[in-house]
């Protein structure tokens, strides 16, 4: 541990998580300096012209840059060779999910950090949201009884392009993990098995990559919870990212705002005011804030790492499992899928 707070901070990858990265750790109080890179050195040189961060033309030039901590928020394939290089360097690494595209270059990652103390956070920002937390506590306080059930959504409200669908590891890699490993942390419990059915009923890129727009899984944890995850690219109501601890004693709702996209008919029931979330960097801005802050307390050695490429893994096999369940049409135990 150290006293120093003023930390230097790269970051690689300035599309749009990055760029939201880029203004967020600016702000942050106990950074000091900020360089950004990116493949597409102009766009990083935008960035870095537009938040006022210093540039770095290259990869080399980031790593040569004094960095304290690494925020690695580029395209997939990429993660796993950053990672790596930084945890080499020494330098703490904060990455977007997932550590790697599939469960073996996970577990090689995975292995490669097993000797090291350098800390690897990952990227799942629903932990640092203020709704989940408050329904962890619940949950961990007893207050809500035994759990029966846990409901989670996460309801896009329009595609993403053709082509990021094609290479996004399909929808309970790319989306539904989030809810998996969000029930996981909410409730700590363990997923053991999931039964998954999808639909394709919007663009047919979807289907002509094999991937599903809309899927619903049913889920048993290990202490006999039941969980559903409902998932899509079509809400056109609005971004609705929701999770319900529904238990013996009372119950525990993230998500219910003025602003969730939810239409009441009753007679005589006010609608929500508004306006609906546009999608999720809005939707957990404070989150994102949060996670950052912590990755620069991690960095220093200030706290305990709040989500390591393990956690990660956990909720990496059950999206796996998922896509087993859903293509064989079948229940599948998560330790199928266990490497």
């Amino acid at each position: 541990m150290t006293s120093r707070t003023a930390v230097t901070l790269g970051l690689a990858g300035t599309g749009r998580i990055g760029t939201s990265h880029v203004a967020t750790l600016r702000n942050l109080p106990n950074v000091a300096t900020v360089y950004v890179a990116d493949a597409d050195a102009d766009r990083a040189r935008t960035t870095a012209t537009e938040f006022g961060v210093e540039f770095a033309p290259d990869l080399d030039t980031l790593f040569a840059a004094g960095l304290d901590g690494l925020v690695i928020a580029t395209a997939t394939d990429s993660h796993p060779e950053l990672i790596t290089r930084a945890v080499d360097a020494g330098i703490p690494v904060f990455c977007e999910k997932p550590v790697a595209a599939d469960i073996e270059g996970t577990l090689a990652v995975i292995d490669r950090l097993q000797n090291s103390p350098v800390p690897v956070q990952i990227g799942f920002q629903r932990r640092f949201d203020a709704g989940y937390r408050a329904a962890r506590d619940a949950v961990a306080s007893g207050e809500l009884g035994w759990l029966h059930t846990v409901r989670a959504t996460t309801l896009d409200p329009a595609p993403p392009p053709a082509e990021y669908v094609a290479r996004s590891g399909g929808l309970f890699r790319d989306c539904g993990v989030h809810d998996f490993d969000i029930i996981r942390w909410v409730t700590g419990r363990e997923i053991i098995e999931v039964h998954a059915v999808g639909a394709n009923r919007g663009e047919s890129f979807f289907a002509d990559v094999g991937d599903v727009d809309t899927a619903a899984v049913a889920l048993r944890l290990d202490d006999g919870t039941l969980a559903t995850v409902s998932l899509t690219r079509y809400n056109g109501a609005g971004y609705d990212v929701r999770l319900e601890a529904l238990g013996s004693k009372g119950n525990a709702i993230v998500g219910l705002d003025d602003r969730a996209p939810l239409t009441s008919v009753e007679p005589d029931y006010a609608p929500s005011p508004g306006p609906r979330y546009a999608g999720f960097m809005e939707r957990f801005r404070s989150a994102y804030a949060e996670e950052l802050a912590a990755f620069t307390e991690v960095a220093i050695g200030a706290r305990d790492n709040p989500c390591s490429p393990t956690d990660a893994l956990e909720a990496f096999y059950i999206a796996e499992a998922c896509e087993l369940s859903r293509r064989a049409g079948r229940a599948v135990q998560v330790t199928e899928v266990r490497r």
